[in-house]
């Protein structure tokens, strides 16, 4: 068990950094084809951070494990509001300033409500998988459009951070050793993952669903934590946020999506009649806490947000045993 724990957390490590390898040399790549950086950021950049998700319920989803795949989308977007912003904003007292993000908001409302309509009846077609991936295509139309027009009427709080991220330096044979050096670490990361999960909940007796929505889902959330932490130390608040707002919508859209069209079938009734209303609560209070007058999450909502986040680890691991499928 001890082993299994060790090479899972080493595993989610090396999907992690091979998926920060990955966006790099794609944004180098991008610049050497002389694509604007404000639409790099806003795009690449921002799928970037649910690469770990994508991989991950796309190997599960091949390997017959559809309740890890969508235990790991939900259990992300809870994560991100939870646990994320919750410790960020006990490090930073967060201010929201970009209208983009508030524009952005609904719009992760909207996507949370339409996967219901995926979710509720326990099963993933290829019907729901073309829908998600609609999705996601509009969202990144949208995106795209948001950069030509913010280069067109000045740059935004929020694209102004991104593009201070962009890295700057870099040849391409640069960019190809990392993205063969990715490629490589990829799969056998997943792969170390995706078994070492299974190991651990036999062990356990939990569901992969469960192992999806609190291990699986904290690990491939290290991009946003990371992401999340630099921005508090940097002061850029509306990267920090747009990160989580971006990641939720491709979690949903892509990381469900993907599954959906290439291994369709059942699931654990629990994902829709348990986990995901605690999601759409969640998404909700983030909603507020961003649109608020003031729009400041400060360390008492940072630590009702963590608080709230292990009172509902608890809930799901206690509890596991009461929700039995």
């Amino acid at each position: 068990m001890l082993l299994a724990t060790a090479l899972l957390i080493i595993g989610l490590f090396l999907v992690v950094y091979s998926a920060d390898r990955l966006v790099f040399s794609a944004s180098i790549l991008c610049r050497a084809l002389n694509i604007p950086p404000l639409l790099i950021g806003m795009t690449i950049v921002s799928i970037g951070t649910s690469l770990p998700e994508i991989i991950v319920s796309v190997s599960a989803s091949l390997n017959g494990q559809t309740d890890l795949a969508i235990g790991t989308a939900i259990g992300s977007n809870i994560v991100n509001m939870l646990l994320i912003l919750g410790l960020s904003a006990l490090l930073h007292t967060f201010s929201v300033h970009s209208d983009i993000l508030r524009r952005e908001l609904p719009l992760m409302l909207v996507a949370s409500v339409l996967t219901g309509f995926v979710l509720y009846d326990s099963e993933l077609s290829r019907a729901d998988g073309v829908f998600l991936l609609a999705l996601a295509a509009a969202w990144l139309l949208f995106m795209v459009k948001i950069a030509r027009l913010a280069e067109k009427q000045g740059v935004d709080s929020l694209t102004r951070d991104q593009l201070a991220e962009l890295p700057r330096d870099g040849s391409l044979s640069v960019a190809f050793l990392w993205l063969g050096v990715a490629l490589i670490i990829m799969p056998m990361a997943t792969r170390m993952v995706i078994d070492n999960a299974t190991v651990l909940a036999n062990y356990f007796a939990l569901s992969e669903l469960t192992i999806g929505l609190t291990v699986i889902a904290v690990g491939t959330s290290l991009p946003e934590l990371a992401t999340a932490i630099a921005g508090a130390r940097k002061g850029e608040d509306d990267i920090a946020i747009g990160n989580i707002i971006g990641s939720n919508i491709f979690n949903l859209a892509i990381v469900l999506g993907i599954p959906a069209l290439v291994a369709p079938g059942a699931f654990n009734p629990l994902a829709f009649s348990r986990d995901y209303g605690v999601m759409v609560l969640v998404s909700l209070i983030f909603a507020l806490l961003c649109w608020r007058r003031k729009a400041r999450i400060g360390k008492c909502a940072g630590a009702l947000l963590t608080g709230g986040f292990f009172v509902w680890l608890a809930f799901l691991w206690l509890g596991t045993p009461f929700f039995t499928e």
